[in-house]
């Protein structure tokens, strides 16, 4: 028997244009709620409160990881490769959620073991535990499946407004650690909780006897790998910091610098992406391989368009932009943020490939050994280097790293990419980039308020960047503004007839 009529909503297959945009908010979001928080919470609880709170969810996101396994990435496919059948995919829904919340159970209690043990940092670890339950009730995957995004990036979108408007409100001051800590885990339990109440809409009422969940949970393994590399990859050099340095502040500049680059790369690049690689799997599936060759040069060319300009004008922004947004108390993550900046362009080949030929193309595993590699690359450099320069240290690792994982892929991606072409799309941005940085820096010195001054470098840096570029004709620059013209005097056109 069906939940309702209402259920008849998920028959009718998902519009993409109306998705492709749900998809784009939800990303977005995702980004903007940090980016408009870091100014207020750097202030309010400073490097060391920072630091704190970093070590400690580099810490919880282990066990967040294991309870996830690869349930995001499997259950978005078997949701998908069976939503055509509510009975099918409802039972499947059942089936790996089961599996998640058993395995979800078995963390919570390494995690309470591991609480119960005592250490210093105990009751960080007893607040955040919320961020773990929230993966237990986590069904992101199930409305990625049907493609029903809209659900994502409206509930998420209230409950982190919410949880914005909560964290102004009680976390006032530097003794506030504690509480900004429980808030933020507690704000994302409350987001994934709130996906249940959409279920009814979209699941049929079945007999729940008989539910086969250990085959899902051998398969979940596969997928777990390149999660559990990426997810070990991404948080090792902050964990590292907070055991080897042991200086809380340290890790508070670290966090805040690399959060900054991860959100440039994020604008630049990861969501443009991210909602790309669905036509990508689209085109491997027909065997589109020209097709495909030509939007996966067309994305790295775009990609190096905004990647090198984002890189370049934080670098000549860094000065007035580190006090302005973080405050004064964050000084030592300018030198952070500066030599943090050639991650940008070089994550960008790594994602590129990785979301946009290696997961389409099946070649996941593969990705996932060269990822691995990038992670005990940085894991030796890390306990070479962090006792003896702290947070740069795990700069330097992290780069070397990068750049190993992006030759890797480069290396093998059968053409796709290739050196050369990288060399093609960098020619005329470095030289623009370069050029736009020094402008840019020398405008720090104009008699003006700090804030109206990093406005003025903002702007300029943009109309630098673009004006040198078009006088280099810069081809894909040079055609999206064709594009503009052309679309322009089609409408001119339009309207006259």
């Amino acid at each position: 028997m069906e939940a309702g009529p209402e259920n008849n909503e998920n028959r009718a297959q998902p519009d993409l244009k109306v998705n492709f945009i749900y998809r784009l908010v939800y990303e977005i979001l995702l980004y903007a709620i940090p980016i408009l928080m870091m100014p207020y919470i750097s202030r309010v609880l400073g490097a060391d409160g920072v630091g704190e709170y970093s070590y400690s969810y580099s810490v919880i996101s282990y066990f967040m990881m294991f309870a996830s396994l690869g349930t995001a990435a499997y259950g978005t496919r078997e949701i998908a490769r069976n939503r055509d059948d509510r009975r099918s995919f409802t039972r499947i829904f059942w089936e790996i959620e089961f599996m998640s919340m058993a395995v979800s159970a078995v963390c919570l209690i390494l995690w309470g073991v591991l609480i119960f043990m005592g250490t210093l940092h105990r009751m960080y670890f007893i607040v955040l535990t919320p961020f773990l339950l929230g993966t237990m009730f986590d069904i992101s995957w199930f409305y990625m499946g049907l493609e029903r995004v809209r659900v994502l990036a409206l509930s998420g979108g209230i409950v982190q407004i919410a949880g914005v408007a909560a964290l102004l409100i009680f976390v006032r001051t530097k003794e506030d650690v504690l509480l900004f800590c429980l808030l933020s885990a507690v704000t994302v339990f409350i987001a994934n909780l709130s996906m249940w109440l959409f279920l009814p809409r979209f699941l049929v009422k079945d007999d729940l006897k008989g539910l086969k969940i250990l085959p899902h949970f051998r398969k979940t393994l596969i997928y777990f790998a390149p999660t559990a590399a990426m997810s070990v990859y991404l948080v090792l050099d902050k964990t590292l910091i907070g055991l080897i340095g042991r200086d809380a502040s340290q890790n508070g500049y670290y966090e805040q610098a690399s959060r900054l680059v991860a959100i440039a790369e994020a604008l630049a690049f990861i969501i443009y992406n991210k909602v790309a690689t669905a036509r990508l799997s689209y085109l491997f599936s027909r065997h589109a391989y020209e097709e495909i060759r030509e939007r996966i040069r067309s994305s790295m060319d775009y990609i190096f368009l905004l990647g090198y300009g984002a890189a370049f004008g934080l670098l000549g922004i860094a000065h007035t932009f580190v006090p302005v947004f973080l405050g004064d108390g964050f000084a030592p993550a300018e030198t952070l943020l500066v030599m943090m900046l050639p991650l940008i362009p070089v994550i960008g080949v790594s994602n590129c490939l990785g979301i946009l030929y290696y997961i389409p193309a099946g070649k996941r595993t593969q990705s996932t050994k060269y990822i691995v590699a990038g992670a005990v690359c940085n894991l030796l450099l890390n306990l070479c280097l962090i006792p003896y320069l702290g947070a740069k240290g795990a700069v330097i690792a992290s780069i070397a790293a990068e750049l190993l994982i992006s030759a890797l892929m480069l290396r093998y991606c059968e053409g796709y990419l290739s050196l050369r072409l990288i060399g093609k799309y960098s020619a005329k941005r470095i030289p623009a980039g370069i050029a736009m940085a020094l402008c840019v820096r020398l405008l720090s010195n104009l008699p003006l308020p700090s804030p109206v001054i990093l406005l003025v470098q903002v702007v300029s840096g943009a109309v630098i960047y673009v004006l040198l570029l078009l006088i280099c004709k810069d081809a894909m620059l040079k055609d999206l503004f064709q594009k503009i013209r052309n679309r322009d005097l089609h409408g001119a056109d339009k309207e006259v007839s």
